[in-house]
């Protein structure tokens, strides 16, 4: 009986059951085949439009905290249009000594109307994709338009990514790689072609036009007297206390944020930006929808600091999903 019968009549509800419930799954390689960059830089750009525009749910994310070994977040977001979407993300720095990476995570979807779910994907291609892809947006919108020479900074997987993203939005004359290790920059360089390792960073910081840091350091990686006027400097590494772009460069820029929760204490906001008034950085949402300034002058410094924000994960899931269910990749379930 309807349950406004029930309670009328004191009547009990039958007892409910889901059923059995078919979820579709995507491994690693799933995603990977299923996720084109092009649309997924394009994707980012729609997110972060509709993220200032207030049509993006993306609660706080609770933190479980593992003493001496590492943390678990769970980052919820939701639009219309889409499934609900939590990543549950495992941040363990040991893993890196184990050969594995050092964070892993999951992504489950559910059905906005019922709440059942429909998908769990491998979430750490995704975390590593969506991570440089914003900030290869960043490029895309704020590097001069003449810009010919880039260098990644660092040889671990956002490195990796970068360098394949990197030529998708502007025509480089060269892409270079630096690492602490010149052998690791080496091997890195070899996985992508017309990327040439270099061994002394000054003078490629120095030469570029595009900077992008991607490394766990804890301290700067590079001087803010390095970086020559009009260049664009990314950061997506995160490692307090310190971190790894100077903060002298951020005072002397034109600086860009995901959202302004980058000025929160960490582990949600940036070592890097503690203290400085939340005013003083500009989203890439308000610069994509022209309410903010983008580049202005051909010797401006723009820096773009990444913190990582739950509306990434989802609209590279949501690319990832509908690929898969368009092309069967992927193996179904039932619960």
């Amino acid at each position: 009986m309807p349950k406004a019968e029930a309670a009328a009549t004191g009547g009990a509800l039958p007892s409910l059951s889901k059923g059995e419930t078919r979820i579709l799954t995507l491994s690693e390689a799933d995603v990977r085949a299923c996720i084109d960059p092009l649309r997924l830089l394009d994707a980012l750009a729609a997110g972060f439009r509709a993220l200032v525009l207030g049509r993006v749910v993306t609660p706080a994310r609770p933190q479980l905290d593992i003493p001496q070994a590492g943390y678990s977040l769970a980052m919820p977001a939701w639009t219309v249009g889409m499934n609900l979407t939590v990543k549950i993300v495992n941040v363990f720095e040991g893993n890196i000594g184990k050969g594995i990476p050092s964070h892993l995570a999951t992504i489950h979807l559910f059905d906005p109307a019922s709440g059942l779910p429909v998908c769990i994907m491998d979430g750490t291609y995704i975390t590593a994709v969506r991570t440089s892809g914003s900030a290869v947006l960043s490029v895309r919108e704020l590097a001069r338009r003449n810009a010919r020479v880039a260098t990644v900074v660092g040889a671990g997987v956002q490195a990796d990514q970068h360098l394949g993203l990197l030529p998708l939005v502007r025509d480089f004359a060269e892409i270079r790689v630096v690492s602490k290790r010149f052998e690791d920059a080496e091997a890195l360089a070899a996985r992508h072609p017309g990327v040439a390792p270099v061994a002394e960073l000054e003078a490629a910081v120095r030469s570029s036009d595009v900077v992008c840091l991607a490394t766990h350091s804890y301290e700067p990686v590079i001087d803010a007297g390095w970086v020559r006027p009009g260049t664009h400097v990314s950061s997506v590494g995160v490692a307090p206390p310190g971190g790894e772009l100077p903060v002298a460069l951020v005072h002397g820029a034109t600086l860009y944020v995901e959202t302004r929760d980058a000025f929160e204490p960490t582990p949600v906001g940036s070592c890097e930006l503690a203290g400085l008034d939340p005013d003083t950085g500009i989203t890439l949402g308000d610069m994509l929808l022209a309410r903010r300034p983008g580049r202005v002058s051909a010797d401006q410094i723009t820096v773009y600091k990444a913190m990582g924000t739950a509306m990434e994960d989802m609209v590279a899931a949501d690319l990832a999903y509908r690929h898969a269910r368009r092309s069967g990749r992927g193996t179904m379930i039932t619960l």
